[in-house]
């Protein structure tokens, strides 16, 4: 499935019009279909307290926002990528963290709850970025991946500590999340990536600070 969409010839006009579909659906929160079976299919849903599930929303919300930014990221790098494999390696990150969007929305949905009002934000913010990314060059487009993902990971695996231990859906969908993040960022660093400065390394875990605290409740 990757390879047909990789090997498909858009004009700029169908570029423009897939971008902004995807981005509708990334910062609406209605995307709830995906290429890959959610990881979670076959758990039944546990009988949680109302804080916990309100608790369980709330991280999956920051990670239903940390999807929007990712598809953004890797949305904005794709466009400005120069060499066409390593645009095709973008593309099909973006295509697996649009997976993990629609398990996200699902799990959203299953827990009464509603995905963060400032997605929009967050989604021009990203796609920014990755736009910067890529003009700089394609080592520096796919360091951002490589350290994006290693923090994405980090991100998850705090998560996966404090989720109620009853929530087995949410768990099973955050450890298939963590080892696709995993495997994003090994397939960057074996393409070239670039090892980026520690102030921007800085700032992107700042950026991500504020992102989580916000998410959680908006």
């Amino acid at each position: 499935m990757h390879m047909e969409n990789s090997t498909r010839r858009y004009s700029l006009f169908d570029k423009c019009l897939l971008h902004f579909d995807q981005m509708l659906q990334a910062v609406a929160g209605n995307r709830t279909i995906s290429s890959q079976p959610n990881p979670a299919q076959d758990c039944t849903e546990a009988a949680l307290t109302p804080a916990e599930r309100k608790y369980a929303a709330g991280l999956m919300r920051v990670n239903h926002t940390g999807e929007v930014c990712a598809q953004a990221l890797y949305q904005g790098q794709a466009l400005t990528a120069r060499n066409s494999a390593i645009r095709v390696k973008l593309e099909q990150a973006a295509q697996e963290e649009g997976d993990h969007l629609a398990w996200c929305t699902q799990r959203l949905h299953e827990l009464n709850s509603h995905t963060s009002f400032l997605n929009p934000l967050w989604y021009v913010g990203s796609l920014a970025l990755g736009v910067t990314a890529g003009l700089i060059s394609d080592q520096v487009n796919l360091g951002f991946l490589a350290e994006t993902e290693r923090q994405v990971e980090q991100h998850l695996t705090e998560h996966l500590q404090k989720l109620p231990a009853a929530d087995q859906k949410s768990k099973k969908i955050l450890e298939k999340m963590r080892a696709d993040e995993a495997q994003h960022a090994a397939v960057a660093i074996q393409a070239g990536a670039a090892e980026l400065p520690a102030p921007v390394k800085m700032l992107m875990r700042g950026m991500s600070k504020v992102m989580t605290k916000t998410a959680f409740w908006v």
